[in-house]
């Protein structure tokens, strides 16, 4: 989907295309048959199909107009170059496009009635190339026909830029949250282990095995722009298992229905900076009755998530308070990258619980 969003727009080329096809073609055609004074009755719409070729190669001057000399001092916003460097180079080169084009078409005309108009058109063209005199209603309409498909292929090539730098930003914003969030998540998992080997726990070996899954995970797949929901889920089982077996007592637990949904795919470690936000500030610090309770919910279009935990008590005024905040940061802005206006985050707190809820649409 965004490989498709970032895919040049076809509308500029569709758009030239038709001007030549209705402008150059059809009312150039009728100006140019006009001119002719032939009015033959037998095929009344076309009757000289050979005059659309014709109003074709007489306009083939505007294609360095529209092609290259306008969008150049567009892009540098030379306008009053622009100005004075067109209006000249229009004035005589249609005269020269139309001389040139009626004196190859007069050898082959077909029908044989167009060659007196061919030669006309030859002989009036080579007198006038180099005095004042030109065609001005043509040059007026094909300025603006022209001009306007030079300004759409300049504004497409400038919505295009935009885009691609809006994509090439926000890939290095993503980069930096992710160096960000990575060294916050190995310092708080190796706080852990480093207070299950004081205490001696036997459960040591099992906390290593864990850790290095979950490195593995941070290190190596965390570089993917996304991730299979169901590799996301397995890291987030490990760290609640790690979780678990540090607070024994207390009630750690996390439930994913509906993951395995074919191809879906999410942000690696989206939840991990919700998830880490409960279990540094939850009760189960002090209290074996306290309680870390997460839930992920996939469905074909959307992605709920919600934890909850135990609150700490109310630190007083003067308590020096807890450092951190990235994570919490780090979630609001990845959000308004992977999903602007697609997302809700809702953080409460209530009868002594903290909840985060976070709903991702499809």
């Amino acid at each position: 989907m965004q490989q498709d969003a970032m895919r040049p727009s076809r509308f500029p080329l569709v758009f030239e295309l038709l001007i030549w096809a209705l402008y150059a073609g059809m009312y150039k055609y009728a100006y140019y048959l006009e001119a002719t004074k032939l009015h033959p009755a037998e095929r009344a719409n076309f009757p000289f199909p050979q005059l659309i070729l014709f109003a074709l190669a007489a306009s083939l001057y505007v294609l360095p107009f529209y092609r290259w000399l306008l969008p150049t001092l567009l892009r540098r916003r030379r306008y009053a170059l622009l100005f004075f460097v067109a209006v000249p180079y229009l004035w005589w080169a249609i005269k020269l496009n139309e001389t040139l084009a009626a004196g190859a078409f007069a050898p082959i005309a077909a029908p044989p009635l167009l060659t007196e108009f061919y030669r006309q058109s030859y002989q009036y063209g080579v007198a006038h190339l180099l005095d004042r005199s030109s065609n001005l209603l043509l040059l007026l309409t094909d300025m603006l026909a022209f001009s306007c498909v030079g300004f759409v292929r300049v504004a497409f090539e400038q919505e295009a830029r935009r885009r691609h730098i809006e994509k090439e930003h926000a890939a290095l914003q993503l980069e930096q949250l992710k160096a960000q969030l990575q060294p916050h998540f190995l310092f708080n998992t190796l706080n852990s282990i480093y207070g299950l080997s004081l205490a001696g726990s036997p459960e040591t070996p099992r906390f290593i095995l864990l850790l290095s899954e979950l490195m593995r995970y941070v290190l190596y797949d965390s570089g993917k722009e996304y991730i299979e929901l169901p590799h996301e889920v397995a890291f987030l089982e490990n760290y609640f298992e790690l979780e678990q077996r540090k607070y024994e007592s207390a009630s750690i637990r996390f439930t994913a229905t509906g993951t395995e949904l074919f191809g879906r795919q999410v942000p690696p470690l989206l939840w991990l900076p919700l998830v880490e936000n409960s279990f540094k500030h939850g009760r189960h610090h002090f209290s074996d009755e306290a309680s870390v309770a997460a839930t992920l919910t996939a469905t074909t279009d959307t992605l709920h998530f919600i934890i909850e935990n135990d609150m700490l008590p109310t630190l007083p005024p003067t308590s020096p308070r807890r450092s951190g905040g990235i994570g919490l940061e780090n979630i609001r802005r990845r959000l308004q990258l992977y999903y602007p206006g697609t997302h809700q985050l809702h953080l409460s707190e209530h009868a002594g619980r903290y909840r985060a809820e976070l709903i991702l649409h499809a």
